[in-house]
This record gives C-alpha cells, structure tokens and sequence, in this order.
C-alpha cells in the first residue's frame, strides 16, 4: 500500500485556473503556519501589532498552535491541487466555510472588538470571494479541445 493512492486528475473536468488557485491558498496557507508556528512571537506582535503585555504567553501559545494546524493543511491542500483535482472543488468549499467563518468571526463576532485588525481578517475575506470564484469554474466543465479550435 502506498503512501499516495494513484492520481485522480484525469477525472478533473473543472479549470485548471481552480487548481492553480488552490495552490496560491496552499502557500498562503504554509507561509503564515511557519510564521505562527516559527517566529519568536508567531508574528502576534511583529505583524498583527497585537498588544502582548498581558497574557503573551497564552496568545504566542495560541498561535503556534494556529500554525501547527496551517502547516499540514496547506500541505494536504498543495498534494489536493497537484494529484488528486478531482478533490478540488471539495477542497473548495472547505475553503469557503473556513474563510466564512473566519471572516465573520474577525469583522462581526469575537475579533470586532475596536478598530484593530491584523493582515489575516482583510485575507480571509478576500480569499472568501475568490474561494467562491473557482469554486464555480471548477464545477462547470472545460470546454472540449475540438471546440476551443473551431
């Protein structure tokens, strides 16, 4: 038994534009997981400008945690886009609900508070638009090579 079951991107019959998407969301997924999880302060302070004299070690905490999580999903999601498309528009909506829920978190919910926001609440809702952009083009099939030349 291999570790990778065979590739599945024949079956794909959506744009190659949504698989290329998902690449883009794959290293935008494992770059801010190496930043959480590897920088002294998971980027809370140097990038998020959070305030840490109070509780630093509970939110430096939270964040590699954070990134622990990102960094093999946006590995899973990379192996997705590369070998398996046919996953791609599955992968998609995951994408979706994750940046919906993120989204609404940070501009309505528990992240709202005051006039702060970091560089990953304007993301999210901007990869949640897009999110949804290849998922409709991955779901409409492409059109055959022989009507592309006529």
């Amino acid at each position: 038994m291999a570790l990778l079951p065979p590739s599945t991107n024949a079956d794909y019959r959506g744009s190659r534009f949504s698989t290329w998407f998902l690449c883009l969301s794959a290293a935008l997924t494992i770059v801010p997981g190496m930043i959480h999880y590897f920088l002294p302060d998971g980027g809370a302070g140097v990038i998020a400008h959070m305030d840490l004299t109070t509780r630093a070690d509970v939110i430096i905490s939270l964040f590699a945690w954070n990134g622990a999580i990102q960094i093999p999903y946006g590995i899973l999601i990379l192996i997705i886009a590369l070998r398996y498309q046919s996953l791609v528009p599955l992968v998609l909506l995951a994408l979706i609900l994750m940046q919906s829920l993120a989204t609404f978190s940070a501009w309505f919910w528990k992240g709202s508070h005051g006039d702060h926001h970091p560089p990953g609440h304007y993301g999210h809702a901007v990869f949640l638009v897009l999110s949804v952009v290849f998922l409709i083009l991955s779901l409409r099939p492409q059109r055959a090579q022989s009507e592309l030349i006529a």
